[in-house]
């Protein structure tokens, strides 16, 4: 009698188990079908610029050029279209294929420069590390072909009359590339002369005549 006690408390059990069991599949099937399908939003391939012979570019680690020609070459049995870009303060010509053009930019606004020169008018963050790491990053913000970068490397290295003899020739190198890359985008933006952009650039920079002469 105990036996069979025994075996009818297990078959039992197992019957509330296989319940239990079900019951949980249910719920999970019944959460499944509740579950709304997310769709991937698919991102909308990015438009590459068409550049046009006679236009001004920036490229970053030239500077401003002008794209004198658009060509077509076969190079290992493919065709491949690039720009000839010339950077004239540099006496260089550049050759520039069409799908890296990730590199180009288009020359900035009058806003743009605008901004540049509030940003000259500002005061020079004074940092306190090491001159070699600094100038790495000076050199990094120069060659990134970032206007406002620019700005703000000649207007951390400019030195007033006063204490322009303190600077050093690495300083000084650093500061007349960033201070000429600078300059050479004002002209073609502003449609001005050498020397009227220099003129407005040293105004907002606060330098005196004395430093041209030193």
């Amino acid at each position: 009698m105990v036996k069979k006690k025994k075996k009818k408390t297990k078959i039992k059990k197992q019957i509330k188990i296989q319940k239990n069991k079900k019951a949980t599949t249910t719920q999970k099937s019944s959460a499944q079908d509740d579950k709304i399908p997310i769709k991937k939003i698919k991102k909308q391939p990015t438009e590459k610029k068409q550049y046009i012979v006679n236009q001004y570019i920036v490229y970053p680690k030239h500077g401003v050029g002008q794209i004198i020609s658009i060509e077509k070459a076969t190079i290992g049995g493919i065709e491949i279209n690039f720009y000839k870009v010339l950077i004239k303060k540099d006496k260089l010509t550049l050759t520039i294929p069409i799908n890296q053009q990730s590199n180009l930019r288009s020359i900035s606004s009058i806003n743009q420069i605008n901004k540049c020169v509030s940003i000259l008018k500002s005061k020079p963050k004074i940092k306190r590390t090491m001159w070699s790491r600094r100038a790495q990053e000076y050199e990094q913000k120069i060659n990134s072909g970032k206007i406002y970068d620019l700005a703000e490397v000649v207007k951390d290295l400019n030195k007033n009359a006063n204490t322009i003899a303190d600077q050093s020739y690495s300083e000084r190198q650093l500061f007349e590339k960033a201070y000429d890359r600078l300059s050479s985008e004002f002209e073609v933006v502003l449609k001005a002369s050498v020397e009227d952009v220099r003129k407005k650039m040293d105004k907002a920079l606060g330098r005196t005549e004395n430093i041209e002469a030193q």
